[in-house]
């Protein structure tokens, strides 16, 4: 019998998904952490705030360079090893970060912490949603995308309260212990045993294979629309929280304090709607939860942003919107369910890698878009582009087929 032919979760169910979480919360807590040390690295290495959003807009296109990557490794030698390959991998880049000293050297760090990050999160998702039963399978991949909110709430913590203190060298420093980590539990984790039942039959040893045949008129459709959707999504997602801080602590006057605390608010919504999402999900099916999740979140973002000043006048209200901006955000704890029930084993982790980092790579001219508006008008109305997007995502998910209830088993033909 089959992990996700278990009627009943076994410690290896948790295991793995423990493994996929925290990997998340990591993936997230170093990619974040960069923005709450912005300040520091100005005043340290006389950086300006183009230069700085160029570094972090080359860990976001080295996501996408990652996800692709280890999307097809990950079809190649199994979802356990490449797993830990890209955890060890994001954490030595931040580590490194610790020792940059100049721009360059900063870039170069920061591009290896996106390319362990790019190919975390597809393998992570894959390897829970092949092992886990189809009516737990949007739920635990709603769970595994929590891992999110609590790394950017690790990374406000450390960022904002910790770095002041023990200095932003010594913050990147610490991040290697997410490699540690895995070092000390991989052997107590079993592999995807669908991929280990079906990689001798048909899962390509040439990656370049695997990409071939993700672009084949069977699976062209699928991936483009996918891609899409993804990019939509992400959209939404950096032009949101990209210069969230600055633009808290800046344009409304925010103490450094008052933004870490909004900056939790926030993310304890998007914590709240991860968790959630999944039940939606199952219940009312993928495509009205998307929508229903963009939505809230497309809305809000307006809110916080265009219509500031009429809602300042009632303060609780700037908190009630940011915790919905946040509950929105849940909406990508479908992704994994939605993408894995899409394409067949052979290709799973080359597609859904490919695609989701592809749009997540895209948004290296995001920083730059922001700072360019921010320059000209204000940070509100360059970080409002991603209430558009968000609407968009709930609209665009209705050109997909409705997944809910698909067998992974059978989709293997």
């Amino acid at each position: 019998m089959l992990m996700n032919e278990e009627t009943k979760l076994t410690k290896d169910h948790y295991r793995i998904f423990a493994l996929s979480w925290a990997g998340w919360v990591f993936d997230f807590y170093d990619l974040i952490l960069f923005t709450f040390l912005v300040t520091q690295l100005q005043a340290d290495l006389h950086f300006s705030a183009e230069m700085l959003s160029l570094c972090l807009g080359m860990s976001l296109l080295a996501t996408g360079l990652g996800g692709i990557v280890f999307g097809a490794l990950g079809d190649k030698y199994g979802r356990k090893k490449v797993l830990q390959w890209t955890i060890i991998i994001y954490s030595i880049g931040t580590f490194l970060s610790a020792f940059s000293w100049s721009f360059y050297s900063l870039m170069i760090f920061r591009f290896i912490t996106g390319l362990g990050v790019g190919g975390e999160w597809a393998t992570g998702q894959i390897y829970i949603n092949e092992t886990f039963p189809d009516n737990l399978r949007a739920k635990f991949g709603g769970f595994m995308q929590s891992g999110a909110p609590v790394g950017v709430i690790l990374a406000s913590i450390v960022g904002g309260i910790v770095s002041p203190i023990i200095g932003w060298r010594l913050t990147f420093m610490i991040s290697i212990i997410p490699a540690l980590t895995v070092v000390l539990i991989r052997k107590y984790l079993k592999e995807s045993d669908i991929w280990l039942q079906n990689k001798d039959e048909y899962v390509n040893k040439n990656i370049f294979q695997e990409f071939k045949e993700l672009l084949s008129k069977e699976y062209r459709k699928i991936f483009l629309i996918s891609l899409i959707l993804c990019i939509f999504g992400m959209s939404a997602y950096w032009y949101t929280y990209s210069w969230l801080p600055t633009y808290l602590e800046q344009e409304r006057g925010l103490a450094l304090l008052g933004t870490t605390i909004g900056i939790i608010i926030i993310q304890l919504g998007d914590f709240t709607g991860y968790t959630t999402f999944g039940f939606v999900s199952e219940k009312l099916g993928r495509r009205p939860a998307f929508t229903i999740y963009s939505f809230i979140m497309g809305i809000s973002i307006a809110m916080i942003t265009l219509f500031w000043n009429q809602i300042n006048a009632f303060h609780e209200l700037i908190y009630v919107f940011m915790f919905l901006t946040g509950f929105g955000t849940g909406f990508f704890g479908g992704f994994g369910a939605l993408f894995s029930e899409l394409f067949p084993t052979k290709i799973r982790n080359t597609g859904v890698g490919t695609v989701f980092n592809l749009a997540r790579g895209a948004q290296f001219v995001t920083p730059v878009i922001i700072t360019l508006v921010g320059t000209y008008y204000d940070l509100s109305y360059g970080i409002f582009i991603a209430a558009i997007f968000a609407l968009m995502v709930g609209i665009w998910i209705w050109v997909f087929p409705e997944t809910k209830g698909t067998h992974l088993n059978e989709l293997d033909g």
